[in-house]
C-alpha cells in the first residue's frame, strides 16, 4: 500500500502555508539574526558610500545578510538572489518587514559589493564579532577593536605582562594559535607545454580579430594545425619523458614567439588595429609576452622555476606556493596567515606571493594584545615560528611557548606531569588546521571563483567571517542550554573522562 498525490490535484491557490501565523522563533536564521549587531555592521559598510552623490544605496544590512547567505550556503551569485525569493526566514534575516517574491538585488551586484566590502572591511566585523562573543569590550572598558593607550602616559611595561590603569602589570591570559595556508585558486593545473599552447590559441585568435578589419588580402600564416598537432602528440602520451617535453616546450616557443612577431608587423602598419581588439585581448596580449620571456628564460637555463612566475592568463597575479604537503608539494592560490583565539579566527594577512609566516609572528602577538587588552599567556605554533628573534620576543613579554627548546637535552629533563601537559599544548594546535579544513571542504576556501586580486580576498576574508558566525551560534547555542539547566536545578551525570572539553559539555547537555 502506497500513497500518492495526483497531478491534477496540485493547486497553488490551495496550498496552506503555514507562515501566516509567524515564524519559527528557533528556526537558525532568526536566531542568527538575533545574535549580530546590525547597526556596527552596516556603520562599517557605508563607510565606502558617499553621502551625497549617486543613486540611493541598497539597504546596507541586506547586502551583508546576502553574502552571509551566500557563503553560508555555498551559493553562486544567482542561486543566492533566488534561495533568498524563495525563503521567508531569509528574508527576516535580511530585516525585511515581509515577505516578497521580488529579488532584493541583481545578481550582478555582487561584483561591485565584493569590490567595495574588501578583506580590510571584513577584517573590523570580524572584531567586532569576536569582541562581541569574548566580551573584550566590556571586559577592557574601550571600545572593541581599539588598541591599548599607547604614549608618555603609558606606564614602562614589565617582564610577564603589561600596566593596567591601576599601574599593576596585567597578567597574561589566554591562548594564541596561528598558522598559514592557500586558498586555492579555481584555475586548472598549470604545465609550462599546457600554458604555451593556450597562449598560441589565444595569439591565433588576436590575429584573426586584427585581421577582419585591416583590408589585407591574404592573413598572415600562423601554422595551428601544426602547432596542435604537436601539442596533442605529446600531450596525449600517458608516458612522458623529459626530453620529449623539453622538445615540445622548444616548439611552442617558436610558435608563440612568430605569432607575437605577426601581431608588431601588424600593429606597425596598422596602429589603429589596436582598437579592434577588445579590453581583455589587450591585457592577454600584454601577459603572453611576459609568459614568453619567463618561459624562453627557463629552457634556456633547464629550470623550473623564475621570480613572478606566471602560472595563468586570465589571472596572473597567482603564484606558485610550495607547502611540501604529501599529495601535492606546490598549491596556487593566495596565501592566507591566520591566527585563532577560542575557535575565533583572524585573518592578518593575505598575499599573492609566497611569504615566511615565522616572521609575522611578532605583528600576531601585538594584535592580540590591541585586541583582547593583554598579551596571550601560551603561543601554539609550528616550528617555522620558532626562530631566536621571535623565541627573545616572547622570553621578554613572558610568553609560553609550545616549540622545542634549542641547544642540547638537559639530563634531568621535564617531569612527568610537564611532559603531559607540553604535549597536550602542542596536540592543541590541531585546531587551527580543523579550522582550515572546515573552511575548504564546506565555505570553498579551497576554490576560490572570484578571479580579481581585490574581490578574492574579499572573498576569503568573507568565509573566515561567517564561521566565526557560525562558532558564535553554536557558543550561544550551548551557553542557552546551560542556563536553563542550571534554573532548573538539573543534576548533569559527569561524562566521560576520555572525551574532549567541547564533547564533554555536548555530553552533559544531552543527558540532561
Amino acid at each position: 500500500m502506497f500513497k500518492y498525490t495526483p497531478q491534477k490535484q496540485l493547486s497553488l491557490d490551495g496550498f496552506r502555508a503555514p507562515f501566516a501565523a509567524g515564524l519559527d522563533p528557533g528556526n537558525r536564521w532568526v536566531r542568527m539574526a538575533q545574535l549580530l549587531d546590525w547597526d556596527q555592521l552596516a556603520a562599517i559598510y557605508v563607510k565606502r558610500l558617499s553621502a551625497g552623490n549617486g543613486a540611493p544605496s541598497i539597504n546596507a544590512r541586506v547586502v551583508i545578510g546576502a553574502l552571509i547567505i551566500k557563503h553560508l550556503e555555498r551559493k553562486d551569485d544567482r542561486g543566492t538572489i533566488q534561495a533568498i525569493q524563495e525563503n521567508p526566514y531569509m528574508q527576516h534575516f535580511l530585516g525585511l518587514d515581509e515577505f516578497t517574491h521580488k529579488p532584493v538585488f541583481d545578481p550582478s551586484l555582487f561584483v561591485a559589493i565584493r569590490k567595495r566590502l574588501g578583506d580590510r572591511e571584513f577584517e573590523e566585523m570580524n572584531v567586532l564579532l569576536i569582541d562581541r562573543a569574548l566580551g573584550n569590550g566590556k571586559k577592557a572598558g574601550k571600545k572593541p577593536g581599539k588598541p591599548a593607550a599607547q604614549g608618555p602616559e603609558a606606564r614602562p611595561e614589565q617582564p610577564g605582562g603589561q600596566p593596567s590603569q591601576a599601574g599593576k602589570p596585567t597578567e597574561n591570559s589566554g591562548k594564541l594559535q596561528m598558522d598559514a595556508t592557500v586558498a586555492d585558486a579555481n584555475i586548472k593545473y598549470p604545465t609550462d607545454l599546457g600554458l604555451l599552447n593556450e597562449s598560441r590559441e589565444l595569439l591565433e585568435r588576436i590575429i584573426d580579430a586584427l585581421f577582419a578589419g585591416s583590408g589585407l588580402a591574404t592573413k598572415p600564416r600562423t601554422y595551428r594545425r601544426k602547432a596542435r598537432a604537436l601539442f596533442l602528440k605529446v600531450a596525449k602520451n600517458k608516458k612522458k619523458t623529459k626530453k620529449a617535453i623539453r622538445a615540445a616546450i622548444r616548439q611552442q616557443l617558436g610558435f608563440v614567439r612568430r605569432d607575437l612577431a605577426t601581431i608588431d608587423r601588424m600593429l606597425d602598419s596598422q596602429p589603429s588595429a589596436l582598437d579592434r581588439l577588445s579590453r581583455r585581448q589587450h591585457r592577454q596580449l600584454m601577459v603572453i609576452h611576459e609568459v614568453h620571456r619567463q618561459q624562453a628564460q627557463m629552457h634556456r637555463g633547464k629550470v623550473h622555476s623564475i621570480e613572478h612566475r606566471i602560472v595563468s592568463i586570465h589571472q596572473p597575479h597567482i603564484r606558485p606556493i610550495v607547502r611540501g604537503k604529501d599529495r601535492r608539494d606546490t598549491e596556487f592560490g593566495p596565501k592566507i596567515h591566520v591566527s585563532l583565539v577560542k575557535g575565533y579566527a583572524r585573518v592578518h594577512q593575505i598575499e599573492s606571493e609566497a611569504f615566511n609566516e615565522g616572521k609575522r609572528m611578532v605583528e600576531v602577538v601585538e594584535a592580540f594584545k590591541a585586541q583582547h587588552g593583554h598579551y596571550p599567556e601560551l603561543v601554539q605554533t609550528d616550528g617555522i615560528y620558532m626562530n631566536r628573534d621571535n623565541r627573545a620576543f616572547l622570553k621578554a613579554k613572558g610568553i609560553r611557548h609550545t616549540g622545542k627548546p634549542l641547544g642540547r637535552r638537559p639530563k634531568e629533563g621535564l617531569g612527568k606531569a610537564q611532559k603531559a601537559k607540553l604535549k597536550k599544548e602542542r596536540a592543541e594546535r590541531n585546531a587551527i588546521e580543523g579550522k582550515f579544513g572546515q573552511g575548504k571542504r564546506k565555505y570553498g576556501l579551497n576554490r576560490i571563483m572570484a578571479k580579481r586580486p581585490d574581490t578574492q580576498r574579499s572573498m576569503i576574508a568573507a568565509i573566515i567571517f561567517v564561521m566565526n558566525i557560525l562558532r558564535l551560534s553554536q557558543d550561544f547555542f550551548v551557553l542557552f542550554f546551560k542556563k536553563v539547566a542550571s534554573a532548573r536545578n538539573f543534576a548533569l551525570p559527569k561524562a566521560p573522562k576520555g572525551l574532549a572539553a567541547p564533547y564533554r559539555a555536548g555530553f552533559r547537555l544531552s543527558a540532561a
